[in-house]
């Protein structure tokens, strides 16, 4: 697939269990695709959905109805019906995903947890903690915290680390959920360089970034999540 991200068609709603099973629409008929070296935004106002639609394409949220075509070791699988076991392994070598929250094991130095994707992959440990080391760097964590474990450091530190995870690997597609959120000036401007090496060698992105000079300097076009929601007639 020439095309490493299609979205067709993909309907989402959460039901009320202890509403009487009230049904409330997210989103409906999203349809798009992310190429390959391009960066694509979701935009909109809050709570338009924008979050929920990277939650489905990484598949941690179920999906009503449509694809989630994503190019997978030169075969497409659809996250939307794959099994627990397939999307594992797409997550593991084809579809990263970055949000602005770090959820870690506890105790474990911010070194290992951002070396660990490629150890999962195979690499030794200590030429995935040499890489791990490299990105700290250049996001200036210092390197007195790297033996820390992240659930010590300042929502900054944490984001810096998550962002450091989240780049070490050459996964194809790349989701994106604010990852600038917490940084100052200093650190969105590597973030942004490290996007554009991202474009750069090929990966497709997809992402929130409600900080507009970010957004600007990394977007190939910004897609309007508004068109896709349940409410838009109403508003």
């Amino acid at each position: 697939m020439a095309t490493p991200l299609i979205v067709s068609e993909v309907s989402k709603s959460f039901t009320m269990h202890l509403r009487d099973g009230l049904r409330l629409p997210v989103v409906a008929n999203v349809s798009f695709s992310v190429c390959a070296g391009e960066c694509v935004v979701l935009g909109g106002p809050s709570g338009i959905g924008k979050s929920s639609i990277l939650k489905m394409l990484y598949g941690n949220y179920s999906v009503e109805s449509g694809q989630i075509l994503v190019s997978h070791q030169d075969h497409i699988v659809d996250i939307a019906s794959a099994d627990p076991r397939t999307v594992i392994e797409v997550r593991r070598h084809s579809l990263g995903y970055v949000s602005q929250f770090l959820r870690t094991v506890p105790r474990v130095p911010a070194l290992d947890v951002v070396a660990e994707p490629l150890v999962a992959r195979g690499r030794p440990v200590e030429d995935a903690r040499q890489a791990a080391a490299t990105l700290l760097s250049r996001l200036n964590l210092p390197e007195a915290l790297w033996q820390l474990p992240p659930a010590t450091f300042s929502g900054g530190e944490q984001q810096r680390v998550n962002i450091a995870r989240g780049f070490i690997t050459d996964h194809s597609i790349l989701l994106l959920d604010e990852p600038t959120a917490s940084l100052d000036a200093a650190n969105r401007a590597v973030v942004v360089e490290m996007i554009r090496a991202k474009k750069a060698e090929g990966v497709a992105l997809l992402g929130i970034f409600h900080d507009e000079e970010v957004r600007e300097a990394v977007a190939d076009r910004i897609l309007d999540v508004a068109q896709f929601s349940p409410r838009k007639a109403a508003a």
